[in-house]
């Protein structure tokens, strides 16, 4: 990775965001010596009591980070949060109070982390990650949701230190750098966990790695259906914890909640998992009753299980491995009966393509599969000879298209009012479409 002063000549965002992808390319380097170095060079903290949230998970994390935000904004507190990817701009990546840093405020970060780097190389997401934590440095919020790229134990994320942290699930994706089976993938997903420290596990069947490391490092393992969880009818929910897992001993309940405004039926997996977390803080960061019920009634994700108003039905949802495939596809069976459906989808190449398809193609009758740009893109043709080979009919293949947003135009055309078009497969595809809907 080279040096250059291009960066810190530069006086766009976008010329500072061009410089660290020209830098890095399309390369994923795990580890955090580096990251931990340039964030000593950095200086200390101007406030180091201030809480630190960690959550992690192969889906699932971004709406639990929403969740909390939403939650402790409704307390009153001032919340930092750092989430990735970005849909239509970088700076979705980064929010105080609810509000998306400025140009301003992300130029001073990464060009805080260029003076300290030196001569140690940061990949885009590396250096990213500590811009971000340069902005919560100067805006002093009293609590910062952090959510971790990939996997957990060498991610950039992970230099931080967590007074909490949460694995929303664990499901087989990125094995080229996790791990071949979810016991591999769990003992890197819980390597944000802390000795001594609250962890959150909210998939109700987590690998026997993860539930092994936390408890060799000694940190307070709560996890979903043992220690805290949920249930509810049509019109309410409710949610419980054990005081002090695994001996439990005193038990919490919480009723009378309104459903979480993400749609889903994973939603109330992730709303225990992060109402848990809170729990467990409560010392530090009470919440009250009222706060819980306004943020999870708040708490917005673009992208995820949305859908837009107006016909035919749209929904979004940025769903790339099987485990949120077969969410996305219990969430549509749920929807109601739709004549037809169509798929506007594109994947990245290094994704399981046929795991996906074979869950959904139940559901769908009219597939738009789509090129996506970039060297992990997969063009609609090598797209479609993988969809065929999921089992996939080829009669519902409707064309091959340049882009999603080329794809969500004919769909549008061809879909009658009472249908329904679904667009899936990556964020980058979402992303499209959103940018073609909002013109």
């Amino acid at each position: 990775m080279p040096d250059s002063n291009a960066g810190v000549l530069s006086p766009t965002l976008t010329g500072w965001l061009d410089l660290l992808e020209a830098r890095s390319g399309a390369a994923i380097r795990l580890g955090l010596e580096r990251v931990a170095a340039v964030r000593a060079a950095l200086g200390p903290d101007p406030d180091p009591d201030m809480t630190v949230i960690t959550v992690g998970g192969t889906n699932g994390k971004g709406s639990t980070c929403a969740m909390l935000e939403a939650v402790l904004r409704a307390e009153g507190y001032k919340v930092g949060c750092y989430t990735s990817p970005h849909l239509l701009s970088y700076n979705e990546r980064v929010r105080v109070d609810g509000a998306e840093a400025t140009d301003e405020a992300l130029l001073a970060g990464f060009a805080a982390v260029e003076a300290a780097r030196g001569d140690i190389p940061l990949t885009y997401f590396e250096h990213g990650t500590l811009a971000a934590w340069q902005v919560f440095r100067a805006a002093r919020p009293d609590v910062v949701i952090l959510e971790v790229g990939l996997g957990g134990r060498l991610d950039a994320v992970n230099v931080f230190e967590p007074d909490c942290a949460i694995v929303s699930s664990v499901a087989m994706d990125h094995m080229d750098y996790l791990g071949g089976t979810r016991e591999e993938i769990g003992f890197e997903k819980a390597g944000i966990f802390r000795a001594g420290r609250p962890a959150i596990c909210g998939d109700p069947q987590p690998p026997a790695s993860l539930v092994a490391y936390a408890t060799e490092i000694g940190a307070q393992l709560w996890l979903s259906g043992r220690d805290f969880g949920f249930g509810g009818d049509r019109q309410q929910w409710g949610y419980w914890r054990y005081e002090a897992p695994p001996a439990h001993g005193a038990l919490t309940r919480r009723g009378g909640l309104a459903y979480p405004v993400l749609r889903g039926a994973n939603q109330l997996l992730n709303a225990a998992a992060a109402l848990t977390a809170l729990d467990t803080l409560r010392a530090r960061l009470p919440v009250s009753m009222q706060a819980i019920r306004q943020g999870l009634m708040l708490a917005e994700l673009p992208g995820r299980f949305q859908v837009l108003p107006g016909k035919p039905a749209v929904v979004l949802d940025v769903a790339h491995n099987p485990q949120a495939a077969g969410v996305l596809a219990e969430n549509l069976s749920n929807m109601g009966f739709y004549p037809e459906t169509w798929a506007v989808f594109g994947m990245l190449a290094d994704k399981d393509v046929e795991g996906v398809v074979a869950l959904l193609k139940g559901g769908i009758g009219h597939w738009l599969p789509c090129d996506l740009p970039g060297p992990r893109g997969l063009s609609a043709a090598a797209l479609a000879e993988r969809m065929r080979a999921a089992g996939a009919d080829e009669a519902s293949i409707a064309g091959r298209f340049a882009s999603p947003a080329a794809a969500f135009v004919e769909a549008r055309m061809r879909a009658a009012p009472n249908d329904r078009i679904v667009t899936f497969g990556s964020f980058l595809t979402v992303a499209d479409v959103l940018r073609e809907v909002s013109k």
